[in-house]
């Protein structure tokens, strides 16, 4: 099992149908992700993108082909098993953050560990809530509620959020759309950083800079890569 993908994606098609009409979002994707790969998908808007993050983050359902994580196939799966497979694997950073505000930050990055299928101690969950600050270097503002915060600071609390769960891998979707250039800068080399530790990541982005960070580069357009590129970092970062 050494050798298994986190994630694998065999001739996977995505199809929307609305009255009458078929949208092809996805055609015959074929992509696997290994431990510690920090991977970016860029190309135009409505590419598909989007589409492919959802469906690797189990918020969609392939139209066809095969998707396994952690070599499980999920075709057959229920919501259920499913939803709990999402919780376990999958740590998800937005573009919007998505935090809520009525939470201390310390609650919104212990809250998807209280909904674990198999319960985690209170002593389990600070722990890893407190490690989980401690990376992104934001454990100062633990008691503080999201809209105290600066929009670089809520980004770090939600990748926090995500690495609480311990998760096979970071499904990452334009992480500094919502922020500035500094700060944009700032969570990128947390990523960076991250995956350095071993963090598998699969980042969504606009911006070729940004996909300059990432060792493997799948560029796609009109639902289909267009192209794979694979370079060492800095070589990714200069030519970016």
């Amino acid at each position: 099992m050494a050798n298994t993908p986190v994630i694998e994606l065999v001739n996977v098609s995505k199809v929307y149908v609305s009255e009458n009409v078929e949208t092809h979002a996805l055609t015959d994707i074929n992509l696997s992700i290994n431990k510690g790969e920090y991977i970016s998908i860029s190309g135009p808007s409505g590419c598909g993108k989007s589409t492919l993050l959802s469906l690797m983050g189990l918020l969609d359902d392939i139209t066809d082909g095969t998707y396994k994580i952690e070599g499980v196939d999920t075709q057959s799966l229920d919501a259920d098993t499913l939803a709990e497979l999402r919780n376990l694997h999958i740590g998800f950073i937005f573009q919007s953050f998505n935090l809520i505000d009525e939470l201390s930050v310390f609650d919104n990055v212990a809250l998807p560990l209280i909904y674990r299928e198999q319960p985690l101690s209170q002593e389990d969950i600070n722990t890893r809530v407190t490690r989980a600050l401690s990376q992104v270097e934001i454990e100062h503002r633990a008691n503080h509620k999201p809209n105290q915060l600066s929009g670089g600071q809520q980004q770090r609390v939600a990748i926090a959020r995500a690495l609480a769960g311990e998760p096979s891998i970071l499904l990452v979707d334009e992480p500094t759309g919502n922020l500035d250039s500094k700060n944009g800068d700032a969570v990128m080399a947390i990523l960076e950083s991250l995956n350095q530790q071993g963090t598998t990541i699969c980042m969504v982005t606009h911006d070729p800079r940004y996909a300059g960070y990432a060792k493997k580069q799948i560029k796609l357009f009109d639902g289909s890569v267009l192209n794979t590129s694979e370079l060492g970092h800095e070589a990714s970062r200069k030519m970016a």
